[in-house]
Order: C-alpha cells, then sequence, then structure tokens
C-alpha cells in the first residue's frame, strides 16, 4: 500500500498548501530563513496535512480555514520534532543531519520557538480561535505524554493503561488534532469534529503500536530491530511479556533493558521471549481492534471519493513496511 494513492482527491490542495506552508515560515532573518528552507526541503510525507485535507472534504468543502488548520498542524509539529531532537540528543532525522547537529542546541530552541509563534500568529491573525484550541489541546497533551512516559517507565513495571495513556497524549493527540481541525474547518459544526478527533486518536494508537512492532520484525523493515530496547522504551509487545512472565523472567528481561541493552546477544533474548509470549500477537490485535474502531467511525459519512482515501491512508498506517 503506497500512500501516495490517498493523495488523488487532494493532489491540487496538497500541491498548493506547500506553497502556502513555504510563504508562511519565511523570515527577514537570513539563518532563520536558511534553516526553514532546509525543514521544507526535508519534509516528510505529509501525512498529517493529508489527514486534515481528507477530513475536511469528507465533510464539506476545503476553505481557506482548511489551509491554515493544515499550516498550524505542520508547524506545531515541525516545531515538536525540532525540540524533541534537543531533548533526545539526536543527529539525524530522516536520514539528514537534525537542526541541532548542523546549528547546536540554542539554535535549534530558538528555531522550534519561532514555528510555535508563526503557528500562533497564523491562528490568531485570521481569527481561527477554535483551530487554534484544537491544535494547542495537542501540544499540552504531548508534553504531558513525554513528562509521563519519563516519570513512569524508570522502573521500566509500567502498566498497560498507562501505556495507552502515554501514546494517546504523545502520539495520537496530534493526529486527533489534525482530522478535528480539519473537519472543523469545512463545517464549524463541534460534534462532527469531535467525532473526527476520536477518528484520528484511533488512528494515532494503531500508528503507534505498528511503530513498537518494528521493533521486533526484521531489518529489511526499516527500523533496526531492537532499538526501542537499546533505548530503554516500554513498548507493547514488551509490556505484555512483563506482565504474563514469571517472576525470574520479569527480572532477567528487566536486568537486561536496564543494564545490558547495548549487548546485542542479549537484546536478542529479550526479543525472543517476547515473541514466545505471544506479546506480538496480542500487539497486533490489539492495533486491528483500534483501527476497525476508526473505520467504523469513517464509515458513518457518506461515500465518497475522500472517504476512500481517507480508508486507504488508515490502511496505510497498519501495513506500511517502515
Amino acid at each position: 500500500m503506497n500512500v501516495n494513492t490517498a493523495k488523488s482527491p487532494i493532489a491540487q490542495e496538497l500541491e498548493l498548501f506547500e506553497k502556502k506552508f513555504s510563504e508562511s515560515v519565511q523570515s527577514k532573518n537570513a539563518l532563520l530563513d536558511r534553516i526553514m528552507r532546509f525543514i521544507i526541503k526535508r519534509k516528510g510525507k505529509q501525512m498529517r496535512p493529508m489527514f486534515v485535507f481528507l477530513a475536511a472534504k469528507i465533510c464539506g468543502e476545503i476553505t481557506e480555514v482548511t489551509y491554515r488548520a493544515s499550516s498550524l498542524i505542520e508547524l506545531l509539529h515541525t516545531a515538536t520534532l525540532v525540540h524533541d531532537d534537543v531533548v533526545d540528543d539526536a543527529n539525524l532525522r530522516r536520514g539528514f543531519f537534525s537542526i541541532n547537529a548542523l546549528w547546536k542546541n540554542k539554535v535549534a530552541v530558538l528555531v522550534g520557538d519561532y514555528l510555535l509563534s508563526k503557528g500562533l500568529l497564523l491562528s490568531l491573525e485570521n481569527n481561527d480561535f477554535q483551530i487554534l484550541k484544537i491544535v494547542s489541546t495537542a501540544v499540552k497533551e504531548m508534553s504531558e505524554g513525554e513528562l509521563l512516559q519519563i516519570e513512569k517507565t524508570r522502573k521500566l513495571d509500567i502498566k498497560e493503561e498507562i501505556y495507552f495513556e502515554i501514546i494517546r497524549s504523545k502520539t495520537a493527540s496530534l493526529l486527533a488534532s489534525a482530522c478535528a481541525a480539519g473537519a472543523w474547518s469545512s463545517t464549524e459544526d463541534n460534534e462532527m469534529s469531535e467525532r473526527f478527533r476520536n477518528f484520528g486518536e484511533k488512528i494515532g494508537i494503531s500508528f503507534q503500536i505498528k511503530d513498537d512492532l518494528f521493533d521486533y520484525g526484521h531489518d529489511n523493515i526499516g527500523k533496526p530491530t531492537g532499538i526501542d530496547i537499546k533505548e530503554k522504551k516500554m513498548t507493547l509487545p514488551l509490556i505484555y511479556t512483563l506482565q504474563h512472565a514469571d517472576e525470574e523472567t520479569k527480572r532477567r528481561i528487566i536486568y537486561i533493558v536496564k543494564n545490558q541493552n547495548k549487548d546485542k546477544e542479549k537484546v536478542n533474548e529479550v526479543i525472543d521471549i517476547v515473541k514466545k509470549s505471544g506479546g506480538i500477537e496480542y500487539a497486533h490485535g490489539k492495533m486491528m481492534q483500534y483501527q476497525k474502531e476508526a473505520m467504523d467511525i469513517l464509515y458513518q459519512f457518506p461515500e465518497s471519493p475522500s472517504r476512500t482515501a481517507m480508508a486507504e491512508l488508515v490502511q496505510y498506517v497498519t501495513e506500511r513496511r517502515y
């Protein structure tokens, strides 16, 4: 499944969005302008704007508010990625050097702040208060999710409900706000916006579980096997395994993840235990459950090329290979 097939009903809108987004981040400051051009050149698959535009088109007509909502989502998303790279001390982002690797942490933090302020001003100057409220709530939840993860994963004995609380805030909230903002931009209907927020949240949770599963796949999937274990990240297959293991196995896993996470053989031992415990099947089942719940919401809307494209985008989330 190729994400590009979902773009066809909104191809023209996405092209225009690219232009509008580039204009929205221009700066008279030479350094900032250079960094903005660097960011635009290395942008990803534009998945979040796609959710904004498709949600808007399913509910009604795409408007100027839809374009601004997409720009706001992208500005805030990019800001959080720039800040995340500083927090994680990461030198690469999508195979390219990160902002902090090229221009150091101080510049990266200020660039993130600049992107945030650009997003806020874009909404405020156009009186898009409801869109700003939807998206600002997501940014607040993302910060809370990150902090909850830091707080809860120190002991590595995290319960499943806490895991879902973390990913609902940290990963799913921005996708939920993209869908809610898209629906609002074409309808100004709170009930419609809330239905799409719920839809986006379920997709975001599926997306994160898929990410978790990459850790237990093979190297050819794209994400190195065991990278989450090496980084002491608590994923759903691992949480399930810890919750169902005997005390001795549980202690062994926690010891390896805490103290031997750089040893490839030990990491592979944990991966084997997880596979044998049924953790992979369990996580896959949960992912498909959330995907089905999202599809049930989507199919309440009338059939249209945009709804078909959205269904393909949902499928991509759970079938992607990287």
